[in-house]
């Protein structure tokens, strides 16, 4: 076990409660150094408590009615979009099925194409351009 230092050894003026001897950096006796304007500046604040407070709330008020908006804008999202599920009608699955199901048969093209009275060499159809 360590000896206790003597109270007016090196190692005891490096500690941090130490002095080292030089004067100017001498602690007061609250623990601020002789040069700060104000000792008690850190607690300034506490002379308005109550514009604090109320600092405080206001942000607090602020911040729960921009969540609420913010729930708001969501709901109201939810409800402006179209769901087929939610908002369509039940019978009109059946009818989305059965159209998807449905398909064009191309075993005719030929004939079709035969039987038509369009003109195969004709240019291609661009809107706006007049030939």
């Amino acid at each position: 076990m360590p000896e206790p230092a003597d109270i007016n050894s090196p190692e005891v003026a490096k500690t941090p409660g130490g002095s080292t001897g030089s004067g100017k950096d001498d602690v007061v006796v609250n623990g601020h150094k002789e040069g700060e304007s104000n000792p008690f500046a850190e607690y300034m604040w506490m002379e308005n408590e109550e514009e604090y407070n109320r600092q405080v709330e206001e942000e607090l008020l602020e911040q729960e009615f921009l969540e609420r908006c913010f729930q708001e804008m969501l709901e109201e999202e939810d409800q402006d979009w179209f769901i087929p599920a939610r908002d369509l009608p039940p019978g009109v699955g059946q009818i989305q099925q059965q159209l998807s199901g449905l398909s064009v048969n191309d075993g005719n093209a030929e004939d079709i194409a035969r039987k038509s009275n369009l003109n195969p060499d004709a240019k291609e159809f661009v809107p706006g351009v007049k030939y």
